[in-house]
């Protein structure tokens, strides 16, 4: 059974560009061997990245498109778990964050992120590991 790691919005739109380059090597090893999944909370942060001019595509695009092309899965965690899990992050006022934080940890899954401050905070995100 393969590892699940979630994926931070900065990383998918990543994917979405074609820019695997802007990842550490061994988390692009990581990305061929566990089962990717995200938050519906970066869809969602995706659509206000195009909406304000970003980002090139819509949110359900971009997840659509990385569906196909990686197998990612947008996680179906019920929405009042997630939320009971991010009331709880008070380290940060980004509602974004919260719920993609909220998400990893209601799964006990691994968060990739270059966010540092969410990996401060998140003992599940890395980056280079």
């Amino acid at each position: 059974m393969a590892a699940v790691t979630y994926l931070d919005t900065h990383v998918a739109a990543w994917l979405y560009a074609g820019r695997v380059d802007l990842l550490p090597a061994a988390v692009r090893k990581r990305l061929d061997e566990d089962d990717l999944f995200i938050s519906p909370a970066v869809t969602l942060e995706l659509q206000y990245l195009f909406e304000i001019g970003r980002t090139s595509q819509p949110g359900a695009q971009v997840v659509d498109a990385l569906t196909r092309q990686i197998g990612l899965q947008v996680c179906q965690q019920p929405l009042s778990e997630v939320v009971a899990a991010a009331l709880k992050l008070s380290w940060t006022r980004d509602p974004f964050d919260r719920l993609i934080v909220g998400q990893a940890i209601v799964r006990n899954a691994g968060l990739l992120t270059k966010d540092r401050n969410v990996r401060r905070h998140f003992q599940g995100a890395f980056w280079k590991r």
